[in-house]
């Protein structure tokens, strides 16, 4: 298939039902998106490998052979594409491992055309600033925080002038926090002004997951962060 439609923009759907692939990929396509369809997590790295310029990936969990979060993982080896995970499993531990293997959204079965498409209008939007293909909204003004460099147009981060890879969350809870430096944000204001849902206490782990992995990339030391402090009681913040 030729990509002709909507500045050729590409997603992957990968879920072993041949069923639930076809009604997100005519969901997709009645959108006017390119969707190649994979029916498991091999089939969605050679895809993405073989294409180059997939902007998202609409991901399952569980599939036959390897899993949706050892799929996430390798392509977290070598691509920040946005990965929304459409999945039956929806516990806490559910979301906390999807979170952990690097996807940047997870979105429970059943599900509405409404909400996946606000989705995947959110992350296509980001990712593709992030690639320099549209223009950001904001002033072209880069945040510096010690050897630490945030540039806002493209959606990058780098640390003593080497590019750091983070994921589409991870990039929006630092800008946030960073934009707003030494204030302290409860895990209900980080969540709500980065996800745009509703706040839940089960959200708690979602966060502190991705302020982890934060650590984990920023931090000279992830166990005593300079960086991204806990304000124990209230929140985190960023001196």
């Amino acid at each position: 298939m030729e990509k002709t439609t909507n500045d050729s923009v590409s997603i992957i759907v990968a879920d072993d039902s041949s069923e639930i692939r076809e009604v997100v990929r005519l969901m997709l396509e009645g959108e006017g998106y390119v969707v190649f369809e994979a029916e498991d997590g091999d089939s969605t790295i050679r895809i993405l490998k073989e294409k180059k310029d997939i902007d998202l990936i609409v991901l399952d969990i569980m599939m036959p052979g390897k899993s949706g979060l050892e799929t996430c993982e390798e392509i977290r080896s070598f691509s920040n594409v946005p990965v929304l995970f459409l999945t039956a499993k929806s516990s806490d531990d559910d979301k906390i491992a999807a979170y952990q293997s690097g996807c940047d959204s997870f979105l429970a079965k059943p599900f509405s055309k409404a909400e996946l498409i606000l989705r995947v209008r959110s992350h296509l939007r980001r990712y593709r600033i992030y690639k320099g293909k549209e223009e950001a909204n904001s002033e072209n003004q880069n945040i510096f925080i010690d050897d630490i460099e945030i540039d806002l147009v493209r959606h990058t981060i780098t640390k003593n002038g080497e590019n750091i890879p983070l994921t589409d969350k991870e990039f929006s809870i630092l800008h946030f926090l960073a934009s707003r430096r030494g204030e302290i944000f409860s895990q209900q204001q980080i969540y709500e002004n980065v996800w745009n849902e509703k706040y839940l206490p089960a959200s708690n782990n979602t966060i502190m997951v991705h302020i982890l992995n934060l650590r984990k990339k920023l931090e000279e030391d992830p166990n005593n962060p300079k960086l991204i402090c806990t304000v124990w009681g209230k929140g985190y913040r960023i001196v």
